[in-house]
């Protein structure tokens, strides 16, 4: 959602939301992610399952609200000005209302939690995004679909033999 959200702002397209965009979802920025591994990884008990959460829960709307704003101000447009691009579209059948997770163990046992604000990732997120352009380009053009089914052909024949 947010990288699509983000190109499709800077491209001035259409932002298109499933439903009415109130499917919530726990939203955990990649730095802060990447310290629950690492702690894990350092301190976790081998063998044990610890989940990693933000205790962040957004509906999906309102963080595509924020992004368009935080992408607006980064971007020197208008505020409010992406927020026009917001386009809602049919829901996917069976679309899950809600993901969460329940990140107590690891608070508790490793004592680790998310150290970066959800206003602050967001940016952070936005900023690399834009900063990060040709990568952009490159996994929404269509050479990683073509990337991905060169390096796959033969897996799935192999797979259909077994």
């Amino acid at each position: 959602l947010i990288p699509l959200v983000i190109h499709n702002i800077q491209q001035k397209k259409p932002l298109p939301i499933y439903g009415n965009g109130k499917y919530t979802r726990d939203w955990l920025w990649v730095g802060d992610h990447a310290t629950a591994i690492d702690t894990v990884f350092h301190k976790g008990v081998i063998g044990e399952t610890y989940n990693i959460g933000g205790h962040n829960e957004w509906q999906n709307i309102d963080l595509v609200r924020a992004l368009c704003d935080s992408v607006d101000e980064i971007l020197g447009r208008r505020v409010g000005e992406a927020q026009e691009l917001i386009t809602f579209v049919k829901d996917r059948p069976g679309h899950d209302k809600r993901y969460a997770i329940d990140a107590t163990k690891i608070k508790v046992e490793l004592g680790w939690e998310p150290q970066v604000q959800p206003a602050e990732g967001l940016k952070q997120t936005a900023q690399w995004y834009l900063e990060n352009t040709e990568w952009m380009e490159r996994v929404t053009s269509g050479a990683y679909q073509q990337y991905y089914e060169t390096q796959y052909k033969d897996v799935s024949s192999t797979n259909d033999r077994v």
